[in-house]
């Protein structure tokens, strides 16, 4: 497996692992509207976040086989926050058919490396559902702390979910 920016060219293969991981998904994703992962939408997606990778307020990382040709899983730092913040959100997702195979933990490492070695953040929040626990176990194993519980926190799949919230701080003190 590698790890690499989602970019344009990539929307294909995208179009494709949310098809086929859709009703595995579900369950810990908002509500999309008709479309949203059509090979379009994506292209227009990747365009629009290869402008917010440059502007250093996002980045979407992708765990592919060595072609390319298809997606294991998904990790994205957005809502990236400077001045005395330094801070960001992190989500992921992995297909259903790698699920305990230890790529997640791969790519999200990836990302959080990027996040305080290239973007030199302070803070990566990262939250979950109380009953996944397949995401808590990951977060924990990675370091991350649990600082709260926030009710309602978010629309997913059309309901008011509560979330589990925990951050991973950067190991320096600059």
């Amino acid at each position: 497996m590698k790890v690499v920016l989602a970019r344009p060219g990539h929307e294909i293969i995208l179009a494709n692992f949310y098809a086929v991981n859709e009703a595995h998904f579900r369950k810990w994703s908002p509500a999309v509207t008709r479309g949203h992962h059509s090979v379009e939408s994506w292209k227009r997606r990747l365009e629009e976040r290869e402008i917010e990778f440059e502007n250093r307020v996002s980045a979407h990382f992708i765990g592919t086989d060595e072609t390319e040709s298809y997606v294991i899983g998904a990790c994205s730092l957005s809502n990236i926050v400077r001045g005395i913040f330094q801070a960001c959100h992190m989500g992921y997702s992995v297909a259903k058919r790698y699920e305990g195979s230890g790529n997640m933990k791969r790519i999200v490492i990836h990302a959080i490396d990027y996040a305080f070695n290239d973007f030199k953040l302070h803070r990566i929040m990262a939250n979950h559902m109380p009953g996944n626990e397949r995401s808590a176990r990951l977060l924990k194993s990675l370091g991350f702390e649990k600082e709260g519980y926030a009710r309602e926190y978010l629309l997913i799949n059309g309901k008011w979910e509560d979330h589990v919230l925990n951050s991973l701080l950067t190991r320096s003190n600059s």
